[in-house]
């Protein structure tokens, strides 16, 4: 049930402001940071990159990384912090991970990532879980991942959150390693078949809460990526379709107002509001008029009058 319904870890996308803003259309759906590299968190401003909020729980952090003892002294410090779940990152293709070994790369060393594993896992008292591709390059997606994923579980993991598509390392930008390579959901489920005891998570392409419904059917959890940001307002479905809850509706307006408190608080400790405010564009999509209020968040800055951009939160479309 832990995975039973997540938001991917997507760079530059999925701050403390945005998965604030997420946990008001979700309380039950799994929230996770951005890709932090546990060298930033041993050697950065540890404290601005793992702040969050109490609210945004159910809440897990995605590391980057491939030096086993520099992994387990980040997940230590993050489990401090009071995250729940610690991830680490074999899926992601861009070129600048590729330079630093870590990231998709790693789908061709299991037994590195076995060790990563081994080390953080032992290290700390939540759940170290791994993100992945069915593949790299001319990587097998049969019988290569089959290896991967029985490496890597004899190292204390048993969630695995698979993106159904290849990554191409070389040829491919990152944003077209998310739309050129076919996606192969069945490839996931052979994968949950072959290793029942294991939860098996299945990523990429997924647009709707019904698509993630007859997932389920087949895997133990969905986890929603872009389309999650682009057109948040889906997440309002989560816990009523998926968990089974009864859920307060609520309309963009209502969703608004309990984003001003938040956003006059971040206000006062000095925040740019448009930091804020750009994880709400997607929230008018397919809305009549929804060019201009995304227009209007882009044009609100700090030294705006607060009565201005309260009028617009109290009075947007519903």
């Amino acid at each position: 049930m832990a995975h039973k319904f997540s938001v991917a870890p997507m760079m530059d996308r999925t701050d403390r402001h945005c998965r604030y803003f997420h946990r008001l259309l979700t309380k039950k759906s799994k929230l996770y940071t951005e890709m932090l590299h546990s060298n930033a968190i041993l050697k950065g401003d540890t404290e601005r990159l793992l702040e969050f909020k109490n609210e945004e729980h159910p809440l897990a952090i995605q590391l980057g990384g491939s030096d086993p003892k520099s992994l387990a002294e980040a997940s230590v410090i993050a489990e401090k912090f009071g995250y729940k779940e610690i991830n680490l990152n074999v899926g992601c293709p861009s070129s600048k991970v590729q330079k630093g070994k870590f990231g998709a790369v790693l789908m061709k060393e299991p037994k590195l990532v076995s060790e990563c594993i081994n080390e953080m896992y032992k290290s700390v008292n939540i759940p170290v879980t791994v993100k992945c591709r069915i593949g790299v390059d001319d990587m097998d997606k049969e019988s290569e991942l089959d290896r991967f994923v029985e490496e890597v579980s004899s190292s204390g993991c048993n969630t695995f959150i698979v993106h159904a598509r290849k990554a191409w390392l070389k040829g491919l930008s990152p944003k077209e390693n998310r739309e050129i390579p076919p996606l192969d959901y069945e490839r996931v489920y052979r994968l949950k078949e072959k290793f029942h005891s294991l939860n098996i998570v299945v990523n990429g392409g997924i647009k709707s809460v019904q698509d993630s419904l007859n997932h389920l059917q087949f895997v133990d959890g969905v986890m929603l990526g872009r389309e999650a940001y682009d057109n948040p307002y889906i997440l309002t479905e989560v816990d009523t379709l998926i968990f089974n809850t009864v859920a307060c509706a609520k309309t963009r307006q209502d969703i608004l107002l309990e984003m001003l408190p938040y956003i006059e608080h971040e206000l006062q400790k000095g925040t740019k509001i448009t930091r804020i405010t750009k994880h709400l564009l997607g929230l008018f999509k397919g809305l009549d008029g929804a060019k201009k209020i995304r227009e209007f968040l882009l044009t609100l800055n700090n030294e705006m009058n607060p009565l201005d951009y309260k009028y617009f939160f109290s009075g947007t479309a519903k």
